[in-house]
């Protein structure tokens, strides 16, 4: 009999993370090694029992995406595998370039988690049809870049600009939520990371930045 993939799975909801664990516990040729709730928690976690296949969570305490990107500096033998409710393929493209081997919903079924793990453990990167599609589809639309308007703010993915133009509005998190169908928890996600982009202190720094933007491409 081969070995088990030894996989860990870190995610800040104990409902989500019980639920993926006793998913795979039924597959003969996977082991669950670990679990964790945060960054820290991950990083730690490929340091010390070095599983196979690390799942994360995209908007833990922490990031995410932060924590593949160290693993994949100081832990290069585990390899990660990003689960999310964000549907926006700029995140897809930033987290494989950070590191992540896969990037897969939420909402997935449990025999598509299964096959992701089995296929980044041979070396593969899973993408999740739907988004390996629309990448596809962006990267050969055959549009020139050279007739596209400058992004106002390239630094952020799709979804975090559409976030920070409702930051604009003063809107809170929860309504923010309401507005793009999210929980107020991960938009508070989206919020931190927006600020950290744009080096601001607060949301007040970062709707005058905002404003700044658009006002100079307005003036071009």
């Amino acid at each position: 009999m081969t070995d088990k993939i030894r996989v860990a799975v870190v995610d800040d909801h104990p409902l989500y993370r019980d639920g993926v664990v006793f998913g795979l516990e039924f597959e003969p040729d996977i082991e669950v090694v670990a679990q964790g709730e945060s960054a820290e928690d991950a990083i730690q976690i490929a340091r010390d029992v070095a599983p196979h296949i690390l799942l994360l969570d995209m908007n833990m305490p922490g990031g995410g995406i932060n924590a593949a990107a160290k693993i994949a500096q100081r832990s290069p033998g585990t390899k990660t595998l990003m689960l999310t409710v964000v549907d926006d393929e700029e995140e897809v493209r930033n987290a494989l370039q950070r590191g992540a081997r896969g990037y897969l919903l939420k909402g997935a079924s449990s025999s598509e988690l299964v096959q992701a793990i089995r296929l980044v453990n041979k070396g593969q990167n899973y993408v999740s049809p739907s988004f390996a599609m629309r990448l596809l589809t962006g990267q050969g639309n055959g549009e020139s870049n050279t007739s596209r308007p400058p992004k106002r703010f390239p630094e952020l993915s799709a979804r975090e600009e559409e976030i920070l133009l409702l930051i604009v509005q003063g809107m809170s998190n929860r309504l923010i939520g309401n507005e793009v169908g999210l929980s107020e928890k991960t938009v508070k996600g989206y919020v931190t990371r927006i600020m950290e982009k744009l080096h601001v202190q607060n949301r007040v720094e970062a709707a005058l930045v905002a404003t700044d933007r658009m006002a100079e491409q307005q003036d071009r």
